[in-house]
């Protein structure tokens, strides 16, 4: 499949991204990711690997748009809760580590 990832064209089929990523151990996941095999991989990892550029010249949305496309699931992390005005801070980490409210 053809595939836009920062301005540069590339050829992208599912078998070959596939075995580009089977030696490839997944970072920590903070944002976007993409499940390869039986492993879930950051997208900026998995487009750096693939595409041989560097992390900063392209988005996540372009290795995730590509990864759909080929069949892969990519997952994004739920949005963190704002925090309360008004709390100190004992409630707010209660609060962000879902434990009950500290009086």
């Amino acid at each position: 499949m053809r595939c836009v990832i920062a301005r540069f064209p590339f050829e992208l089929t599912k078998s070959g991204v596939l075995d580009t990523m089977k030696d490839v151990t997944p970072e920590e996941i903070a944002g976007d990711s993409v499940v390869i095999g039986r492993r879930t991989y950051p997208v900026k990892q998995v487009g750096q690997v693939v595409t041989r550029q560097d992390r900063r010249d392209f988005t996540a949305r372009e290795v995730v748009l590509a990864m759909t496309k080929l069949g892969f699931t990519c997952r994004s992390l739920p949005p963190r809760p704002a925090p309360a005005y008004g709390t100190d801070a004992a409630q707010h980490v209660s609060a962000m580590l879902g434990g009950p409210a500290v009086a």
